[in-house]
């Protein structure tokens, strides 16, 4: 067998490796993160998104919703 041959076949079975594998990753949920990892919540008003334990929160029917600003906080209660 040539080494090119050897090398050809050699990148082929890491390039197989690599899909076959790289499938099986297995990403955390935010309830499953840890106390020091925050977790980004979308403002209603602006859309930005803002670090839930920083966020402004207010409840409707049940619902928390998160704010980056009281501003947006207030605009969000003024709308409904």
């Amino acid at each position: 067998m040539h080494p090119i041959r050897f090398l050809i076949l050699a990148v082929l079975f890491y390039i197989l490796y690599r899909v076959i594998f790289s499938g099986n990753k297995v990403t955390e949920k935010p309830e499953e993160l840890g106390d020091n990892e925050d977790v980004l919540m979308e403002d209603p008003v602006c859309h930005t998104y803002v670090p839930q334990n920083s966020a402004i929160k207010t409840e409707k029917n049940g619902k928390i919703y998160y704010f980056c600003s009281q501003k947006c906080c207030d605009a969000f209660k003024e709308e409904q």
